[in-house]
């Protein structure tokens, strides 16, 4: 889809200079005008691509809602947005036509959040077609994936956490886990047998292959608490998040997080593996490691801690052990990062200030220059497990961005043209 064809095709249509936004919305025949919360670059053009009275998102950052034409975008629809959801609140999966604007409904799920929201993305091996996203079926979760063409619809025996970008196999974890150890991003409606468990044998990370549903489990929670463990480790209950597969599909991250006995919070260890769970290898152990994306097959963007260094963020190379800063005293906050699909530029965000702004940034590697694009209110109301990150994508091209925001009061879909700078 091109910049004209967007500019034609968004009925709800902002772009801005430096300043607040103002967002026009058609009505009765007229254009009314509304002041909303946010502030982006003259460079850039915003554009909602959902509306009230429903709230809608996408999810996390690690995965693009576009399909490989960007005429199409993938949205979840729900009817509230201020508590977290039970088992029995049901999120629509929305199909938005950027040509027209039109919406079609083309699923429900029972296995959302509104971190992650349910998984939700297109499948690489047809990313103009297939549509996999997770749900809730009897006393499991599971994948589906649909065929938006055809309506043909099959069910996987597990939930995905992360696919190969080949589409042959997808990494997973315990939801019902992530449910109380990390809420959030977990998912209610089915116990964990291990719920008083600290480091279950039997549960861990699993792979499976997307077109039998065989799945093993490849590496188990007790396994890694083992493994070179540390003082704070004793008595504490772990888990694991945030899975990404490599470039070449030959290894992937995962997050081993614990809770230490007596205090709030968590510290976490940064691994890596072979896809059938061989060959692990601990990236970083100085307690923190946040959001992450790699860079190609061997090198990772991470915003993690490094004794005597700070809180900063680290190219690591895995399985070398060579790390070094990236946009130091530039780049000096955790945020939602990934480079874009060239790999010049880092997207990324902030969590909300004293002002409960929100930024929205891009950084230029080759150059170490950074271009604030974009802030955007946080609802004060919206913290913890129901907040509303960025959490910003790119589009298959890298012209565009998307994120979710609540800066207008609701829940709500937002694509951003920044061609004019990264190209």
């Amino acid at each position: 889809m091109t910049r004209r064809d967007l500019l034609k095709s968004i009925k709800n249509l902002a772009v801005f200079g430096l300043g607040w936004c103002v967002s026009q919305e058609a009505k009765g025949g007229e254009a009314k005008m509304k002041e909303t919360k946010c502030e982006v670059a003259k460079e850039v053009a915003i554009y909602r691509v959902t509306k009230g009275p429903k709230h809608h998102f996408f999810g996390y950052y690690d995965k693009t809602p576009w399909d490989k034409t960007e005429n199409y975008l993938l949205s979840l629809e729900t009817d509230f947005m201020d508590r977290p959801p039970t088992a029995e609140d049901v999120a629509t999966i929305l199909l938005i036509d950027l040509k027209n604007g039109k919406n079609m409904a083309i699923a429900e799920t029972k296995a959302w959040n509104w971190q992650q929201g349910c998984m939700l993305q297109w499948m690489p091996n047809a990313p103009d077609r297939l549509v996999i996203y997770n749900d809730r079926y009897g006393d499991r979760f599971v994948s589906r994936i649909l065929d938006i063409k055809t309506g043909e619809k099959y069910t996987l025996p597990c939930p995905i956490y992360a696919l190969t970008r080949d589409g042959r196999f997808a990494v997973t974890l315990s939801f019902s886990r992530l449910h109380h150890c990390y809420p959030g991003y977990g998912y209610s409606g089915i116990p964990d047998p291990w719920e008083n468990d600290p480091h279950p044998e039997k549960d861990g990370i699993y792979l499976m292959n997307i077109k039998t549903g065989e799945f093993k489990l490849i590496i188990s929670i007790a396994q890694i608490a083992r493994l070179n463990p540390k003082e704070s480790m004793r008595s504490a209950k772990h888990w694991f998040v945030h899975l990404l597969v490599n470039h070449d599909n030959t290894r992937f991250i995962f997050l081993h997080r614990w809770s230490p006995e007596g205090k709030k919070g968590f510290l976490t260890r940064m691994f890596t593996a072979n896809l059938d769970g061989t060959d692990i290898y601990c990236v970083s152990d100085h307690d923190m490691v946040s959001h992450f994306d790699w860079k190609d097959s061997k090198r990772i963007l991470a915003w993690a801690r490094r004794y005597g260094i700070g809180d900063k963020y680290f190219i690591f190379t895995d399985k070398e052990g060579h790390f070094e800063v990236l946009g130091d005293g530039i780049l000096t906050a955790d945020g939602h990062c990934s480079f874009s699909p060239d790999g010049d530029w880092i997207l990324t965000d902030t969590y909300p200030d004293k002002k409960n702004m929100r930024n929205l940034i891009l950084f230029k590697v080759s150059e170490n220059i950074r271009r604030d694009i974009g802030m955007f209110f946080s609802p004060p109301e919206l913290v913890g497990e129901i907040r509303c990150d960025l959490h910003p994508r790119w589009s298959p091209s890298g012209n565009q961005i998307c994120i979710d925001s609540a800066h207008e009061g609701s829940r709500q879909m937002y694509v951003i043209d920044v061609s004019a700078i990264v190209r």
